[in-house]
């Protein structure tokens, strides 16, 4: 199976564009981010909600630490990366090598081809072995919170207290 081959739709290579421009973005923001010295939240530099896995549980989510590791990495921080998602630099290194050759498709006019069986299993073996590790990882990894989290829970619990 050739990953990249003829095609006389122009629908493909429109979608082509479209993940370059996802990676370009993904890219940017994680330029413009500085990496949570807590390994996870960085996220909440863009005014989103802590997670509710580490609010909650004081666990890490599948996730946690995916945004910080991919900012760290951009940022050539590449033991923080590592340390804050072990499959950060992985996954963002998957990523940037869809998205080039999305942009090589583009250039060529030619579809990148996803259809196959072995690229599909191997991004099913991606998947479980996400899940696996951020499952494992949860059940493994206590007292999450970072200091900002632990905040927060205890101001909620001393907001609950007075009530």
């Amino acid at each position: 199976m050739p990953l990249l081959e003829p095609t006389d739709s122009k629908s493909p290579i429109t979608f082509q564009a479209f993940w370059f421009g996802c990676w370009l973005a993904v890219t940017g923001i994680a330029l413009y981010l500085n990496p949570s010295s807590d390994g996870h939240g960085t996220h909440q530099q863009l005014g989103l909600a802590p997670c509710p896995s580490a609010l909650i549980l004081n666990r890490p989510c599948p996730g946690c630490g995916l945004t910080t590791s991919w900012t760290a990495f951009v940022h050539g921080q590449f033991e923080r990366s590592f340390e804050s998602h072990w499959l950060g630099p992985f996954l963002y290194l998957l990523f940037s090598w869809s998205a080039f050759m999305a942009l090589a498709g583009i250039v060529t006019k030619q579809r990148f081809n996803t259809d196959g069986t072995v690229f599909n299993r191997c991004m099913i073996a991606v998947g479980v072995v996400f899940f696996a590790y951020g499952f494992g990882r949860m059940a493994l990894v206590t007292d999450f919170r970072s200091p900002k989290e632990q905040r927060i829970i205890e101001h909620v619990q001393h907001q609950l207290g007075q009530k």
